[in-house]
């Protein structure tokens, strides 16, 4: 679905490297979690994954493309089949809960599906009660579910989730994990970007999780310390 192989990438002319030698591959259905200390380079990792960004060496294979073959089309395209929810969760402030989450289908030229879609979508996260609040109106585990809703909202085949949990409470936390070992077991690929441990064991009892941690610049398969 999505393989990185010996990749690495370097900010701006002369930059020293991110990332070096990294080799990966999501298979379908697999559930990851991707670990490291901040400013380790996590968020560029998962941007590579979806094709925001190219490496500076190395081979990204997205669903059997090469990435440095794929025009904007080509992503854009590639984009609908992988869900991401970013760190910040950034809304227009102007439109719904409800609105914000079908974006993605109005931008696809697809609002003919958001219909039944949306209404059991909202419900699924929890907020049916809030569908026509403004995102400055929602707490902060309302505004992570709607992400999560608006990232799967055309039914990705991979979700990649960037500290979805880093600004909630434990128990918004274990809420949102749910729903996302929910989606694995309908048969997504999952890759979680996470500094919170206590949420990977929480995660080990629930799903068989392959624990991955960017040490040094590399990729490294995380220990049994977690």
């Amino acid at each position: 679905m999505i393989e990185l192989e010996n990749v690495a990438y370097s900010y701006g002319y002369g930059g020293g490297a991110l990332l070096s030698e990294l080799s990966l591959k999501l298979s379908p259905g697999s559930f990851h979690f991707l670990t490291g200390p901040s400013g380790a380079g996590k968020t560029t990792f998962l941007k590579l994954c979806y094709g925001a960004l190219r490496p500076t060496s190395g081979e990204v294979q997205i669903f059997g493309k090469d990435l440095r073959g794929m025009d904007r089309d080509d992503i854009a395209m590639a984009r609908r089949r992988i869900g991401v929810v970013h760190q910040d969760c950034q809304f227009l402030d102007h439109l719904s809960v409800a609105e914000n989450i079908a974006l993605p289908l109005a931008v696809s030229g697809q609002e003919h599906l958001a219909d039944g879609n949306l209404d059991e979508l909202m419900a699924w996260v929890g907020l049916t009660e809030r569908a026509n609040a403004l995102p400055a109106e929602l707490s902060g585990g309302e505004r992570q579910r709607a992400a999560l809703a608006r990232a799967v909202i055309m039914s990705p085949d991979v979700v990649l989730a960037d500290e979805p949990t880093g600004n909630v409470d434990w128990e918004m936390s274990q809420r949102l994990l749910t729903l996302l070992v929910e989606l694995n077991r309908m048969g997504k690929t999952i890759m979680i970007a996470t500094h919170d441990l206590s949420l990977i064991r929480a995660a080990k009892a629930q799903v068989q999780a392959r624990v991955l941690r960017i040490s040094n610049k590399r990729l490294q398969l995380a220990g049994a310390d977690l």
